[in-house]
């Protein structure tokens, strides 16, 4: 890098709740190298609040517009990041149109993953991935594009950062759903078939376990959840058409959050709530390369055997039924140990 002008950097992040999460170290690495760099973060609307309030970041530019129905074309993206001189651009997740965008707005030094054909005809510059051998966090990989602009980076570990108005927020909505010191377990049913994760069913037998006991207070997470576990004696539904801002904080308030590999758990995680975690041991969904990371974590897997004798092919799909999977009575006991409860 050029010690003489100021580095004007783009991290570009256009993908889901947990990617975004786990780009969160990429600006903290940089301004711990040079802390008069300016960086902006390219988001989607929906996950912008990721970076609200973090301290590392001058500035979140929406690669969509303020609303659905309003989208920002090219040319206006492209004079939009054209007017910030950017310097550097890293492109986490290989976008044709989002590499022509970076190009148009004379950004000199691009940065992408891999090796498509639009990056050669841009005069991108890449960093590769190996075909993930050895298998290694995404959160390291995506800090592959600090190493290329020759800073080392020294921590992989993801933040979100509440300001003080949310902090005492978040303490008066505990002591509001848990005024005897109950234990706030948050469970997310979800996780839009991006990884293996428990039918709804065993969903809702964990709920009923947990809820059934004196001490803990069973918070479920998700924005829309399904009619089976709707109105369950003593749950909580506090994240029901919020934003993700505001499901955030309510995450914060968590003793524990029990789910499938997916974007509530990174968030979690970056808060340092503890998580219990269901995972696939297969290398693109094991917890080696998505698990949680700086916070108190238990990791749930099937049985050894089980992906290659009960297992549908399709991590997708799975459901952890069967002989050597995952069911309610296992994560129940898990948590119970887990927590010390």
């Amino acid at each position: 890098m050029n010690d003489e002008k100021q580095v004007r950097i783009l991290v570009s992040r256009i993908d889901r709740i947990g990617d975004v999460v786990l780009s969160t170290p990429i600006p903290r690495e940089i301004k711990k190298a040079r802390p008069d760099s300016f960086i902006a973060v390219l988001v989607k609307k929906y996950t912008r609040d990721i970076y609200f309030n973090n301290p590392h970041v001058d500035e979140i530019i929406s690669f969509d517009g303020k609303d659905n129905s309003s989208p920002k074309t090219f040319w206006q993206l492209v004079k939009e990041i054209r007017g910030h001189k950017f310097t550097h651009a890293f492109m986490l997740l290989p976008d044709e149109r989002l590499n022509w965008i970076l190009f148009f707005s004379g950004i000199p030094n691009r940065i992408g993953v891999g090796h498509k054909l639009y990056q050669f005809l841009s005069f991108s510059k890449y960093v590769d991935r190996k075909k993930y051998i050895p298998l290694r966090h995404e959160a390291d990989y995506c800090l592959d594009m600090v190493r290329k602009i020759g800073i080392e980076p020294k921590g992989l570990e993801p933040e979100i950062f509440l300001s003080a108005d949310e902090k005492e927020k978040r303490d008066e909505i505990k002591k509001k759903i848990a005024p005897k010191g109950e234990f706030l377990i948050g469970i997310n049913t979800t996780s839009g078939k991006s990884s293996p994760n428990l039918t709804i069913d065993e969903y809702q037998k964990l709920i009923i376990m947990l809820s059934n006991e004196k001490n803990i207070r069973v918070v479920v997470t998700d924005n829309n959840p399904s009619d089976e576990i709707k109105n369950i004696e003593r749950v909580i539904y506090p994240n029901i058409g919020l934003s993700l801002r505001e499901s955030t904080l309510n995450f914060s308030t968590l003793d524990v959050l029990v789910s499938a590999s997916t974007g509530p758990m990174h968030i979690c995680s970056a808060l340092k709530v503890p998580t219990v975690s269901m995972f696939c041991p297969l290398p693109a969904c094991s917890p080696k390369l998505w698990g949680p990371l700086g916070n108190k974590s238990e990791i749930i897997l099937p049985e050894e055997n089980y992906c290659s004798t009960v297992c549908p092919g399709d991590p997708h799909i799975c459901d952890f039924s069967g002989i050597g999977g995952i069911d309610s009575e296992i994560v129940y006991h898990r948590i119970k140990t887990f927590m010390n409860l």
